[in-house]
């Protein structure tokens, strides 16, 4: 996928605790050129942002958690 600036993704992550939303913000922060809000209850990441899909998809995974694309937001 094109990088498109600024464009607002939004995914679903299997966040179960506080631990879990800890560890998408460490990854998300550790890539850089972000902005995200994170909704523990619903499961959701919004991350506004000029990286490609692919690449915040495997930065998400790097928490070990299952994460799926829902698309832009």
């Amino acid at each position: 996928m094109d990088k498109e600036p600024d464009s607002k993704h939004e995914f679903s992550v299997d966040m179960t605790c506080e631990g879990c939303s800890n560890a998408v913000t460490r990854v998300l922060n550790k890539l850089g050129g972000v902005q995200f809000e994170i909704d523990l209850p619903n499961k959701k990441v919004c991350i506004n942002s000029e990286h490609s899909v692919d690449t915040l998809l495997e930065t998400l995974r790097k928490t070990g958690k299952t994460v799926t694309y829902v698309g832009l937001s």
